[in-house]
């Protein structure tokens, strides 16, 4: 009989825990996600046959994607720290599996699974961000040390190097930048960050115009000409010669041509008649804009700018360095993929294949933007309980 009570006293408990979480999180968060999402299948839905097709499937990646971070922000994010290793192992071993898997498309990306294809880099880049992440608090009072910031970076070279192979330029790019943004919210000084933007210059320079010279060609052909085109664009768009320039003229007339409130779906012409090159991923902003128009892409950078705001206001939160440098990771991946995919279908960006955040086509990629707003979500949790706790240990 002295069990019930005792039972129900627990049942109680956890139940007003999960209250308290839920009333704890960030629900403008999940919103500006969830109105991303839903922006994406009803483009997908309207861009017609064969696309349509695929307007399905991303969502249910999104519903999966959003259960799992539901489940994630329910833990304590802390934990993780424990597992820097394993993570970090993980990212460098799945994508090195990926070589020995069936090339799609010339390229070693993807592992096949029953219901879509597993991109080992998306997955990578949060199992990188968390052991870097932890990898930095332990190295944290030793920021001086130009050993730690060597170490950083040689540990997202790693994995950037074998992503850049398969060849994925844009996600082993997000891999660098990602380490980047841990660096700076790990405090790193203004002189170390300027040195470490030189190098990058360096590099660039080297790998476009030094190393050709001597016959090392880094980067694949194709991957070569979307920067050259980029940086010394041709006075006329030979599409037969430069597939690439004739990506982004395309891109721009359909941007262009939906004009303040868009085109309609029946009358997107640019992507209806297949003109618009990958619409469902890469140029889905420019498939909005030719929809919606104006007025379309509006929305969604204002969803976006939510989201980043709101991912901002969590990285400020934190209540430790190790949520605050995953959060920073998160926002620099976020803002960089934005920026790079939306810049590349208005022309102020080269061409690179990262996908918009919720918004183009992929199950890997939509199930990890959303685990890394449930991460997000944890931290903010996490920071309002651990704040409310010493309110009432003042109060006391």
């Amino acid at each position: 009989m002295s069990a019930t009570p005792i039972q129900r006293a627990d049942e109680t408990a956890a139940s007003s825990r999960s209250l308290r979480m839920l009333l704890s999180s960030d629900p403008l968060l999940f919103l500006a996600a969830i109105g991303l999402a839903a922006f994406s299948v009803v483009t997908l839905h309207g861009a017609g046959s064969p696309i349509s097709v695929d307007a399905d499937k991303q969502a249910l990646f999104a519903g999966i994607g959003l259960v799992a971070a539901i489940v994630i922000s329910r833990f304590d994010y802390t934990v993780l720290r424990e597992f820097r290793y394993v993570f970090y192992a993980l990212a460098v071993i799945l994508n090195v599996v990926v070589f020995a898997m069936p090339a799609i498309q010339n390229a070693h990306r993807w592992i096949p699974v029953p219901i879509f294809n597993f991109q080992s880099s998306e997955f990578g880049k949060l199992m990188l961000l968390v052991s870097l992440s932890a990898f930095a608090v332990d190295r944290s009072r030793r920021l001086s040390e130009r050993r730690t910031i060597a170490r950083v970076l040689l540990l997202a070279l790693v994995p950037a190097m074998i992503v850049m192979k398969q060849p994925d330029l844009g996600t082993g790019l997000v891999y660098v930048v990602m380490a980047a943004a841990v660096l700076f919210f790990m405090g790193v000084s203004w002189r170390h960050l300027t040195a470490l933007a030189a190098l990058v210059v360096v590099a660039i320079t080297l790998v476009l115009a030094v190393a050709p010279i001597f016959g090392v060609h880094v980067l694949k052909g194709y991957e070569s000409q979307r920067l050259t085109t980029f940086i010394n664009p041709p006075t006329v768009c030979n599409t037969a010669l430069d597939p690439t320039c004739y990506q982004e003229h395309e891109s721009l007339i359909a941007i262009g041509s939906g004009e303040k409130t868009g085109r309609g779906a029946a009358g997107a012409t640019q992507t209806l008649y297949h003109f618009l090159p990958v619409p469902q991923a890469d140029f889905i902003f420019a498939v909005i804009g030719e929809t919606y128009g104006f007025a379309g892409a509006a929305i969604v950078l204002s969803l976006y700018a939510l989201l980043i705001w709101r991912t901002l206001r969590i990285l400020t939160m934190a209540k430790n360095l190790f949520g605050t440098l995953i959060a920073g990771g998160i926002l620099a991946m976020l803002m960089f993929q934005v920026f790079l995919n939306i810049g590349m279908t208005i022309g102020i960006m080269p061409v690179t294949g990262v996908p918009l955040p919720l918004l183009s086509y992929g199950g890997s990629s939509v199930v990890v933007t959303f685990l890394a707003l449930g991460l997000l979500q944890s931290i903010h949790i996490q920071a309002r309980m651990a704040s409310a706790g010493k309110a009432r240990v003042l109060i006391v």
